[in-house]
This record gives structure tokens, sequence and C-alpha cells, in this order.
């Protein structure tokens, strides 16, 4: 099983940012990266044979950066998170080997500023994983 916490650990292995959260955005302090599952409500991945021929499962996340009282700067951070995404390869995650990180954006989308004026902007990306 792949869960957001184990996908925050591995987000912090890019190398950008100074916070980072699973399921929550604690104090919200500058320069900091929280992971949220996207609900998808529409499917369960199940293959054609049922579960025992599935053998890959999808986590679909937002990533949100939420950076400071500088627009450029967040965009800048936003982007080197999505690139990395962009071209990661042969990545494993808690013993999970990821086959694929769909982004789901062509790039880290504004959605502002929260109500003090910090600058965010959010990933949205689906993880494409073997299961145990």
């Amino acid at each position: 099983m792949l869960t957001i916490a184990n996908i925050r650990d591995y987000i912090k292995t890019i190398g950008i940012g100074e916070n980072f959260y699973a399921g929550k955005l604690d104090n919200k302090r500058d320069k900091s990266i929280g992971i949220y599952q996207r609900p998808d409500y529409s499917k369960a991945n199940i293959a054609i044979g049922g579960l025992d021929t599935t053998r890959t499962q999808i986590k679909e996340i937002s990533i949100l950066v939420h950076w400071n009282e500088n627009s450029n700067e967040t965009e800048a951070a936003a982007q080197s998170i999505y690139d990395a995404l962009l071209i990661a390869t042969d990545v494993t995650i808690n013993d999970q080997p990821v086959k694929y990180i769909a982004l789901m954006m062509p790039e880290p989308v504004d959605v502002g500023t929260d109500d003090k004026g910090v600058y965010e902007r959010v990933i949205w990306a689906d993880f494409y994983y073997e299961e145990d």
C-alpha cells in the first residue's frame, strides 16, 4: 500500500521545501509542502480478470506548495517540484515500485494567496505503483 505519508517522504527527497505534511498543513509555515489524497469516487482499479490479475494501483494526490509572499519564488519552487516529478524514473516508495507518475495538469496551478498573503500553487499527480 502506498500512503500519502509515504509520498510526503518521497517529495522530501526532491530537496525543495522546509516543512512537509500529509493530510493537513499545520501552522502554515512558509516553504511548506502538503500532500493530500484526491478523491476519485468514479471507479475501483480492478483489471479485466479480477483481483487476481490486478497488479497496479493508483494513488491520486494533490501537492500544495505553500511558499511565501513572493509570487515568482512560489512559482519557481512549485515548478521545480513539478519538473522533478516529470523526469522521475525508477522510483520506489515504501518498497513499492512506482511505474509511472502522471502529472494531471500542464503546470502547477496558481490558487492565489492564503489569508496571510502567502502564495500557493497546486500540483495534481497520479502515482501508478505495483501492489505487493
